[in-house]
């Protein structure tokens, strides 16, 4: 066998090897970014069809959820009834914020709804406050704690259980 082939194939399968045995058991929706654990980015936008002003300061030391999504996303459709299922049963632990990725408010509006709600959509016309939070695909959340800090980030549709648990770990207990 030639020497030289079999360390090129070496070279080459070993890194892989050791980068997929580095992965298993990871939440592959899980993201790594770089705002975990800086505070939260502040934003104030409206919210569709009332136009009432929703600052993230205003929810000052309350757990927040802040998803990100369109109505034009498909997995958003399936994710919003998780959403709207939990955020019932925490409601008084948490706060949700939907943020609507530069949408038209008529579709934000037949969407909820057709839908249904339990928390406040506000809108992100332009898209910067998702440009801040460095979103590059609908649906993405952020878990905030208590102090503002961002502990998590998910991309993906979120199921049932991923989202309680997250909430978890924001409320600062093992759910």
């Amino acid at each position: 066998m030639n020497r030289k082939v079999l360390l090129i194939g070496l070279a080459v399968v070993v890194p892989m090897i050791a980068v997929l045995a580095l992965s298993l058991g990871r939440d592959p929706y899980s993201v790594r970014s770089p705002l975990v654990g800086r505070p939260a980015i502040g934003f104030t936008l409206q919210e569709v069809g009332t136009g009432t002003p929703l600052a993230l300061a205003d929810l000052e030391g309350k757990p927040v959820v802040i998803n990100f999504w369109a109505t034009w996303c498909v997995p958003c459709y399936a994710e919003h009834e998780v959403l709207t299922r939990v955020a019932r049963m925490t409601q008084s632990q948490v706060q949700f914020i939907g943020v609507v990725y530069d949408d038209d408010p008529r579709k934000i509006l037949q969407f909820l709804s057709e839908r249904g709600s339990a928390y406040p959509t506000v809108v992100d016309q332009g898209g910067k406050v998702a440009i801040a939070y460095g979103v590059y695909g609908v649906p993405e959340t952020f878990f905030v704690d208590r102090r503002g800090t961002i502990v998590a980030k998910h991309e993906g549709a979120l199921d049932e259980a991923s989202l309680i648990n997250y909430i978890g770990t924001i409320l600062g207990d093992a759910r």
